[in-house]
C-alpha cells in the first residue's frame, strides 16, 4: 500500500500538467495597446485557443516603461495561465534606468521563447522638409533642440535608438516619452512631435498609407518588404537597432508546462501564415528555445547597461 501511495504522490503531479491547459490563459501585454508587442499577442492568442480549446486573453498593464506588467506575471502563481509577452527592454534596458526594480528579471522568470526581430523605422511627420537620413541630421544640427524625438517610454529601446543615433551623428533633439508605442506614433502623425524610432511592425503600416514619412530602417541589411527604406547603417556605419519580443511565466514554472508551451508556440511562430504575416510588416521569426531568450536578455542587459550609464538615462 505504502508503494501505491508513493506512486500515486509522483504521477498525479505529472499528470495534472499533462492536462495543461484545463482553463482560460492570460497573455499580459506590459504596455498600451496598438504597439508591437500587443500586435503580436493578438495575432498569436487565437492560434494557441485553435490548438488548446481554451481562451486566450491578452490583458494590457501599461505603466513605467513595461515594468507594471512585468511585475504582475513575476508575482502570478507559476502554473503557465499567466504570461508575459514583452518588448526585452521592459526586461534587459529597465534594470539600468529604474533604480528600484519591484522585481529581478533574471530570477522571477521562466523564459519560454523567444518570439521575433522587428528593426526600427526612422520616420518624420510628413511636412519635415527632409528625405534622408543625412538631410534630417543637417535639418537636426541646424535646428538644434527644436525637434521633439516621441517615444514608447523612457529607457525604452525606442528612445535609446534615439540616443545612440543622436551621441553618433551630435544632433540634439527633446526627447517626449509616452505610454507605448502607439501613442508616440499618434502623436508624430498628429504633428505634435516630429521624429520618431519605432518598432516596424507597428509603425511601417503609417508609413505605408503616407501618415508618417518613413526615412531608414535600423536593421544591418534592408527589410525586403520595405525595400524603398535603405538602412541607417548606409549612412552611419555599424549602426543596428531593433525590438525584440519574447514570452515568459513567473519563475517556478513547471518545467513540463514551459516545455508545452514552448513547442506549440515554436509551432504556430514557425508556421507559413504567421511567418508570411509577419514578414510583410518587416518582422522576422526568432523561436528557439527557453534557453536561447535568457541568454539573449542577458546579452542586451549588458549591451544597453552601457549606453544607459554613458548618457546619464534615469527613469522619469
Amino acid at each position: 500500500m505504502k508503494q501505491l501511495v508513493a506512486a500515486l504522490a509522483i504521477a498525479l503531479p505529472v499528470l495534472a500538467q499533462a492536462e495543461y491547459p484545463s482553463k482560460p490563459i492570460r497573455i499580459v501585454v506590459p504596455f498600451a495597446a496598438g504597439g508591437t508587442s500587443d500586435i503580436l499577442a493578438r495575432a498569436i492568442g487565437p492560434k494557441l485557443t485553435g490548438a488548446w480549446g481554451q481562451p486566450v486573453v491578452v490583458e494590457n498593464r501599461a505603466g513605467a516603461n513595461g515594468n507594471v506588467g512585468a511585475d504582475f506575471v513575476a508575482k502570478s502563481a507559476p502554473d503557465g495561465y499567466t504570461m508575459l509577452l514583452s518588448d526585452i527592454g521592459a526586461l534587459a534596458i529597465n534594470p539600468s534606468v529604474y533604480p528600484d526594480m519591484p522585481f529581478d528579471p533574471a530570477k522571477d522568470f521562466s523564459p519560454i521563447v523567444m518570439v521575433s526581430y522587428s528593426p526600427h523605422v526612422l520616420a518624420v511627420h510628413p511636412s519635415l522638409p527632409v528625405k534622408d537620413v543625412k538631410e534630417l541630421i543637417a535639418y537636426a544640427k541646424a535646428n538644434p533642440g527644436k525637434l521633439n524625438f516621441a517615444n514608447s517610454g523612457t529607457g525604452g529601446a525606442p528612445h535609446l535608438a534615439g540616443v545612440e543615433f543622436a551621441a553618433r551623428t551630435g544632433v540634439q533633439w527633446t526627447y517626449i516619452p509616452y505610454k507605448g508605442g502607439s501613442a508616440a506614433v499618434q502623436d508624430v502623425i498628429a504633428g505634435n512631435a516630429n521624429v520618431l524610432f519605432n518598432g516596424m511592425l507597428a509603425t511601417y503600416p503609417s508609413v505605408k498609407s503616407g501618415r508618417l514619412k518613413g526615412l531608414a530602417v535600423s536593421s544591418a541589411r534592408r527589410v525586403a518588404s520595405a525595400p524603398e527604406l535603405p538602412t541607417i547603417a548606409e549612412t552611419l556605419p555599424g549602426f543596428e537597432t531593433g525590438s525584440w519580443q519574447g514570452v515568459l511565466a513567473a519563475a517556478g514554472t513547471p518545467r513540463e508546462i514551459v516545455a508545452k508551451l514552448n513547442a506549440e508556440l515554436v509551432r504556430v511562430l514557425n508556421s507559413a501564415e504567421m511567418k508570411e504575416f509577419l514578414a510583410k510588416q518587416g518582422t522576422e521569426v526568432r523561436a528557439g528555445p527557453p534557453e536561447a531568450l535568457g541568454q539573449f536578455i542577458a546579452s542586451e542587459k549588458a549591451r544597453w547597461a552601457k549606453v544607459v550609464k554613458e548618457n546619464g538615462i534615469k527613469a522619469d
